[in-house]
């Protein structure tokens, strides 16, 4: 492995040429599903209530002694088994996530150990929803200057442990999960820019105290500026990579709720066809949301060799982002 002085010459000499991409995927899942059944009868509504306006049947629920580094590593080693590589080979670990299982010390660094990336740098992303979009930039820079060769990006939540039972808002909406993807240079698909961006006057919109530690949510409030930043996100990441929203075979959005997926479909011109959901059985997983898709889209098949895929997300702070990936592993 390259040391540190090594990597920033080599990061003086690289051509602008220099492609990162994407080389492995993977998820984590908890073993328990919770049905609509069971959240509906604590919140008072129906189960057909909760289908019409979010999209979720059922979602996935850690054990509450579940520890969120071991969830992350699972996703880690699936990628990483997909990429071919070993964790020693790699340089960075990122995990982003908004449940880590204490203050101090961060997930990743646990992560990184488990995984035998004992050389890699490792820190967490704290961006909520969209926490593994900004990880992505982070990993992107790193690769694209010659700092890193290989990184390993997670998403991971444990979001059943800051939910209310009782609270309609927020009850039916969140699960638990992990997803990953290990980025490379010289891949045969790529990451185009970054796009990302963030507003602190509706910090206030999505909230959880370190007193309760439970999510409260003003969901119609939410909605909205979802919608909003999550349409101009898109548009502004094909601008950055050169691409019109024509050129885009599909779209890989955060699953917070299918009315969101559904309007920015119909506010973009979008066909629905092309706008991936699989939140009907996973709910929102929020930073692991992403990557999830992605793995889900993957064993699908509605990911393909050569599809130009668009990824967004937007969450609490309020935060966003957005960037076109070629996906290039068969």
């Amino acid at each position: 492995m390259a040391s540190a002085v090594e990597h920033a010459a080599l990061a003086l000499a690289l051509p602008l040429t220099v492609r990162a991409g994407i080389v492995g995927v993977g998820g984590a899942l908890p073993s328990r599903v919770v049905q609509n059944a069971e959240v509906s009868a604590q919140i008072g509504v129906t189960e057909d209530w909760i289908v019409k306006r979010t999209g979720i049947q059922a979602r996935h629920y850690a054990d509450p002694r579940a520890n969120l580094a071991e969830l992350a590593s699972e996703a880690g080693r699936a990628a990483l088994l997909d990429a071919g590589l070993d964790g020693s080979e790699l340089d960075l670990v990122l995990v982003a996530s908004c449940s880590q299982d204490s203050v101090m010390p961060n997930a990743a660094p646990v992560v990184a150990h488990a995984l035998g990336a004992e050389n890699a740098g490792s820190f967490d992303v704290g961006s909520a929803c969209t926490g593994f979009i900004s990880a992505l930039a982070v990993a992107r820079g790193m690769l694209l200057t010659g700092a890193a060769s290989h990184a390993l990006v997670i998403g991971a939540e444990i979001m059943s442990r800051h939910v209310d039972p009782t609270d309609r808002n927020t009850a039916a909406l969140f699960g638990d999960g992990a997803g990953a993807v290990v980025c490379s240079t010289g891949a045969a698909g790529s990451l185009g820019p970054v796009v990302l961006g963030s507003d602190g006057a509706h910090a206030g919109l999505i909230v959880a105290d370190r007193d309760t530690q439970l999510l409260s949510m003003d969901g119609h409030e939410t909605f909205k500026q979802a919608v909003r930043r999550l349409a101009g996100g898109t548009q502004a990441a094909c601008e950055q990579a050169g691409v019109a929203l024509t050129d885009i075979d599909l779209f890989i959005y955060h699953q917070a709720n299918v009315r969101i997926l559904q309007t920015l479909a119909e506010r973009l011109q979008i066909a629905p066809a092309k706008v991936f959901d699989c939140i009907a059985e996973l709910g929102n997983t929020s930073a692991a949301s992403v990557p999830l898709a992605l793995a889900q889209a993957r064993a699908k098949r509605t990911l393909r060799e050569g599809m130009r895929v668009l990824l967004g997300a937007a969450g609490a702070g309020f935060t966003w982002g957005a960037t076109v990936i070629e996906w290039g592993k068969p």
